[in-house]
């Protein structure tokens, strides 16, 4: 299945280009603002997010206003002014290397890119007054969500007992780290609620190597069933994970098709985030590749605090409705979630026509 040639050909009329502004609230944490990206034109409106507005510098203004098909228009912003400040910057830690830090600019790019190119489909399909999965002519369906978060400084699990005790039902992907006791360890494992182990090891991010394989063998061994996400690609880890290799996912490095064979050890589970990949055509050649495979997907989020978490949520159901996707409700990211919050599976609940859920799903 082309779902990219099913939405491709889409008509679409820009008039102009407007921003808006996304707060986190008070109590999320480390939540940052995100710049609403708003096209509109022939008498309605499309919506983006952009997660870069905490990178500073003035708003983009790429000259978008004409008559296109949906897939004309992403072409054109492949070559359109995104960064008219000069290139992303990031206040990275001393820990990042060179590579690492190319990586962390190109993924920059990506995001705003996604913000634009999710606006236009959310004004294609608006104009032809549709849905997406009308278009695509796929179902969506309950989509569930697991609670993706690390454990603090210093390590608790209190992190995690006190969102259960709310919300006995949630489940978690939780990221490593070497400061994890045996006594946090043994507490996460008593919760039953450990879907997904980050590793963060695709960033690169230097660290301490002597430490690394001790931390891989406590929690391969205590979560034998947890997908292992993003493994480092160190010699001596690859040799501790490959015999779980079934169990191994991969998020950071996938932006295209061709990066689902590049990982070191051969995986057939992935993270499939829309504002990483940050190109439509990108995406959906990515979801077709893993259906055709035979891949298990899950979907993820990178901070979206409005419209563009609605949007992920409604790919997640399209495409992976069973996964345990990293697109919780924002107010997931607060240190302690409110009560009342939608609880997985959630409704996919689209809009009659445009790319979007309801904005009170």
């Amino acid at each position: 299945m082309d779902h990219w040639g099913q939405v491709a050909g889409l008509p679409l009329v820009v008039e102009s280009v407007a921003y808006g502004r996304l707060d986190p609230g008070p109590g999320l944490g480390e939540a940052h603002s995100s710049r609403l990206v708003r096209l509109t034109g022939a008498g309605h409106e499309g919506l983006g997010e952009d997660i870069t507005l905490f990178m500073g510098g003035a708003p983009p203004q790429p000259e978008l206003a004409g008559r296109w098909t949906l897939g004309e228009l992403c072409t054109h912003l492949d070559r359109a002014e995104q960064w008219p400040g000069g290139p992303p910057e990031w206040d990275l830690p001393a820990s990042v290397s060179p590579d690492g830090a190319k990586a962390f600019a190109d993924m920059a790019y990506r995001w705003r890119n996604w913000a634009f190119e999710s606006a236009a489909l959310d004004l294609a399909l608006a104009q032809a007054g549709r849905p997406l999965h009308e278009v695509i002519d796929r179902e969506p369906r309950p989509v569930t969500y697991v609670n993706s978060l690390g454990l603090g400084d210093p390590a608790s699990a209190d992190t995690v007992l006190r969102r259960l005790e709310r919300y006995p039902r949630l489940r978690f992907k939780l990221d490593a780290a070497v400061t994890w006791t045996p006594e946090i360890v043994d507490a996460l494992v008593g919760t039953g609620a450990v879907h997904t182990i980050d590793f963060k090891g695709r960033y690169g991010m230097e660290v301490d190597r002597d430490s690394l394989p001790g931390l891989y063998e406590r929690l391969l061994d205590a979560f034998p069933d947890a997908l292992i996400e993003d493994p480092h690609d160190l010699p001596e880890i690859a040799a501790l994970v490959e015999p779980h290799a079934e169990r191994v996912s991969y998020d950071a490095p996938i932006h295209t098709v061709a990066d689902l064979d590049a990982g070191p050890i051969r995986a057939r589970t992935f993270n499939v985030k829309p504002s990483r990949v940050g190109r439509l055509r990108d995406l959906f050649a990515l979801y077709d590749a893993c259906e055709s495979r035979g891949y298990r997907m899950y979907g993820g989020g990178m901070g979206e605090l409005g419209v563009a978490r609605g949007q992920i949520q409604l790919l997640a159901a399209l495409f992976s409705p069973d996964g345990p996707n990293d697109i919780a409700p924002p107010g997931f990211n607060a240190l302690d979630p409110e009560p009342g919050l939608p609880e997985s599976p959630l409704d996919p609940d689209p809009t009659a026509a445009g790319f979007r859920r309801r904005p009170d799903a």
